[in-house]
C-alpha cells in the first residue's frame, strides 16, 4: 500500500492522501468542478444581494423586477430581511424575525457569502470556507423547519454535507490555488487557514 501512495506523490493531479488511498485524476477534477460550482453559487448570491440584479433580490411582490435597485445592499436594502421575515417558520421563527434586517446580520451574511464564494472558487482557505459554508447552510435550514418536501432533509443539508466532503478531500488543490496557498508563510504558521 505504501508503494501505491508514494507512486502518486509526484503527480500534481493526484493529491497526497493517507497511506494506501489514492484519489484518481477524474475524481479530483469532479471535486474541483463541484467546488467551483459551489463557489460561484455563493458569489452569485453575494452579487445579486449587493446589486439587486432581479433574480432573487430586486423583485417586487408581483414578481416584477425593481429597476430602481432599492433592494440592493449598496442602496440601503437588507439582504436578510425578506428571507428571515417572510421565509422563517418553525421553532426558530421568533429568533429569525428578531434579527431580520439587523445591520450586523446583513454584514455577517454578505461577508460570509463573498468570503466563502471567493475561497471555494479559488481553492484557498478550504478548511474555513467549507466549515463556514456548511454552518451557513445549516442555519438556513433552521430558518425553514420543517422542510417543505421532506420531514428532515433538504438541499441546505445536502449542500452542507457536500462542503464538508470538499474540505476533507482537499478539493482546492485541483484547478485551484490550494497547493500554492498551503506553501505561504501565513498558512504554514496558521494551518487552519489551509
Amino acid at each position: 500500500m505504501t508503494t501505491i501512495a508514494r507512486s502518486h506523490a509526484h503527480r500534481p493531479d493526484v493529491a497526497p492522501q493517507q497511506e494506501g488511498q489514492v484519489v484518481t485524476p477524474f475524481a479530483r477534477r469532479a471535486l474541483a468542478v463541484t467546488r467551483i460550482g459551489f463557489g460561484l453559487t455563493f458569489l452569485w448570491a453575494f452579487l445579486d444581494k449587493l446589486l439587486a440584479l432581479g433574480f432573487s433580490t430586486g423583485r417586487d411582490e408581483t414578481g416584477a423586477v425593481d429597476r430602481l435597485g432599492d433592494a440592493a445592499w449598496v442602496n440601503g436594502g437588507s439582504p436578510t430581511e425578506g428571507f428571515l421575515t417572510f421565509g422563517a417558520d418553525g421553532p426558530f421563527q421568533g429568533l429569525y424575525h428578531d434579527i431580520a434586517g439587523a445591520w450586523w446580520a446583513d454584514t455577517l451574511f454578505m461577508v460570509g457569502l463573498a468570503g466563502i464564494g471567493l475561497a471555494l472558487t479559488l481553492g484557498i482557505g478550504m478548511r474555513l470556507a467549507t466549515a463556514a459554508g456548511a454552518l451557513l447552510y445549516v442555519l438556513m435550514w433552521t430558518v425553514v423547519l420543517p422542510p417543505e418536501n421532506n420531514p428532515v432533509l433538504d438541499d441546505h443539508l445536502l449542500g452542507a454535507a457536500t462542503l464538508v466532503a470538499l474540505g476533507a478531500l482537499g478539493a482546492g488543490d485541483t484547478w485551484g490555488f490550494g497547493r500554492a496557498w498551503a506553501r505561504t508563510s501565513l498558512v504554514r504558521r496558521f494551518p487552519v487557514l489551509r
